[in-house]
């Protein structure tokens, strides 16, 4: 488990890009591969799509094409022997999913701040303990994305901030009928990880 954690004001979050949205990108590493040209070829407002022109350990070249997309942050929110989901339809893969409230981290934000915010506008909890478990990178072969799970608890009931696009349900689903409930219905990627991890680390 990360030290970032939800009283100290979290780990230093310098290393940011500009986006779009007044979403962070986290910075990219120092390159082993030489990169001979890198350009971003459009700009939605949501993510960049470019290429970077690299020269292969074999001498040929090659350009490899991504998408930068904003870092996200995912919530595994626990009360009372339960973990909170959300279910909200997917337009993009036309499928109602159950989800773990998620979304993007703004400039500025620690991955801890951003998943209390997105936890209360989507949920209307607060959470008085919030600790990052992991961090990574996503779909690396296509994606420029940064994502971080965050465990949450000591929850309490508020009002929710649905921002236009947002049409969630919260349910609550018993701790330990949690996996086996994303399995089988329609769910995403960072609810599987989000939930294996804190599984991992003994919080489920």
């Amino acid at each position: 488990m990360s030290d970032e954690t939800h009283d100290d004001g979290d780990r230093d979050d310098s290393r940011t890009n500009s986006a779009a949205n007044g979403g962070r990108r986290d910075a990219l590493g120092d390159p082993k591969w030489p990169v001979l040209d890198s350009k971003a070829e459009y700009e939605t407002g949501w993510f960049t799509g470019g290429y970077d022109r690299v020269r292969q350990p074999d001498g040929t070249e090659k350009q490899y094409y991504w998408a930068e997309l904003s870092t996200a942050v995912v919530v595994v929110a626990v009360a009372e022997g339960h973990v909170l989901f959300v279910e909200q339809y997917r337009p993009t893969v036309r499928e109602t999913q159950l989800e773990l409230p998620a979304g993007i981290v703004e400039q500025g934000e620690s991955f801890t701040q951003a998943a209390e915010r997105e936890l209360r506008e989507e949920t209307g909890f607060e959470a008085s303990s919030l600790s990052l478990l992991q961090e990574f990178w996503t779909c690396t072969g296509l994606l420029r994305h940064r994502r971080g799970i965050v465990f949450a608890e000591g929850l309490s009931p508020g009002e929710r901030e649905l921002d236009s696009n947002e049409f969630l349900t919260p349910k609550a689903v018993p701790i330990d009928d949690a996996v086996a409930v994303a399995r089988a219905q329609p769910t995403n990627d960072a609810t599987i990880e989000g939930l294996l991890l804190a599984k991992d680390d003994g919080l489920l």
